[in-house]
């Protein structure tokens, strides 16, 4: 089990919410600490995984459990 330090419930929020909520939180944060995130939006999978590549945080987790998507991130 991945020991988490923040964790957001972004579901009903829209493109591109989920991921600005996300960085926000992710600037507060220091390396090593670990965000995870629930949203609901489909586009959520393509722009999390797109954020993490760019971004150099770690996707630790990208889940979907009945069409909730749960991503979790390790800060870089």
């Amino acid at each position: 089990m991945i020991e988490v330090d923040v964790e957001l419930d972004l579901k009903g929020m829209n493109c591109p919410l989920p991921l600005l909520k996300a960085k926000q939180a992710l600037n507060k944060m220091k390396p090593g600490e670990v965000l995870r995130v629930q949203a609901t939006d489909p586009g959520s999978v393509r722009d999390f995984a797109s954020f993490a590549r760019i971004s150099g945080h770690r996707m630790l987790a990208s889940d979907e459990t009945s069409g909730v998507f749960i991503f979790t991130l390790e800060h870089k």
